[in-house]
């Protein structure tokens, strides 16, 4: 589902991905883990189609991010350590707002709702300016949006930053059923026991190489 061929990422004289190879088959949980600057956000953000490779080739869900980034984004969702949101919306307005764009009848936007905001507990935000939220309240509402039109792939950078306990043990657990039922997860971490816990698959990437 994630294919990434000889990718390589230069910048200038600096090398951040150094012809890396991996394959992450569908439904895999799979994580990477690296020290600050091992290429970690790099990588994610070549498969993301964020940013383009210097060298090599990234495929998600059998299409070229390079060559095909529509069809890549109808199948991807991805969440960054700090995401960006329309601060003077709503998380309501925001959640409904991505579902729209990724052309979902409005009663799926409100079926997917009502299962994911319960769960995340986003309830007695819903109607607040996302300006005057928490970093990990942001973070949730992110989490939710990407999740509202049940991506094939999801890509998470440090999903745990800003959360408590409680909703990084609910992070965890979703992205885990969700990968069971046939979501790919790419998940990007500093923490050890968080990829112990919960990936099918750990990759230790350092100076831009697995």
């Amino acid at each position: 589902m994630i294919e990434l061929t000889n990718l390589t990422k230069r910048f200038g004289d600096l090398t951040a991905v150094d012809d890396i190879s991996l394959t992450v088959p569908q439904g895999e949980f799979f994580c990477v883990l690296g020290p600050n600057a091992a290429g970690k956000t790099t990588t994610i953000k070549m498969i993301t189609g964020l940013i383009q490779p210097s060298g090599g080739t990234v495929k998600v869900a059998g299409f070229d991010v390079q060559q095909s980034p529509l069809e890549v984004r109808k199948r991807l969702a991805y969440v960054p350590d700090f995401p960006f949101l329309y601060e003077k919306l709503t998380p309501w307005e925001f959640i409904r707002f991505v579902g729209q764009l990724y052309c979902m009848p409005e009663a799926g936007i409100r079926s997917a709702a009502d299962e994911l905001i319960p769960r995340f507990n986003l309830e007695p935000f819903l109607r607040k300016p996302i300006e005057g939220l928490s970093h990990g309240t942001r973070q949730r509402i992110a989490i939710v949006s990407a999740l509202m039109h049940e991506p094939d792939v999801f890509v998470i950078d440090e999903p745990m930053v800003g959360l408590d306990p409680h909703h990084a043990r609910v992070v965890k657990d979703t992205l885990k059923e969700r990968s069971l039922k046939g979501m790919t997860v790419f998940l990007s971490t500093h923490q050890l026991s968080v990829a112990e816990q919960i990936a099918d698959r750990i990759g230790i990437i350092n100076l831009g190489r697995f």
